[in-house]
């Protein structure tokens, strides 16, 4: 299963972006002062919050969806 820091990894790498351009764009226009090295600290550490990810995720035009998984 993949992990929350490969995941976003993957998809800066879909949208040809990078953490210190995100980091950017989230003090910008999110307001939230997080610099490059804390949100790959956050990454790596498995501490980043939900809202961060979906922050993250809006910033690249992404929604976070929770699915039913299928047995």
């Amino acid at each position: 299963m993949m992990g929350i820091h490969e995941k976003l990894k993957a998809l800066l790498a879909n949208e040809a972006t990078t953490m210190t351009e995100i980091s950017k764009r989230l003090s910008k226009e999110k307001g939230r002062n997080l610099t490059m090295n804390n949100l790959s600290r956050k990454l790596r550490m498995k501490t980043i919050k939900f809202v961060e990810v979906d922050e993250i995720a809006d910033l690249l035009g992404y929604d976070v969806d929770f699915k039913k998984r299928i047995k």
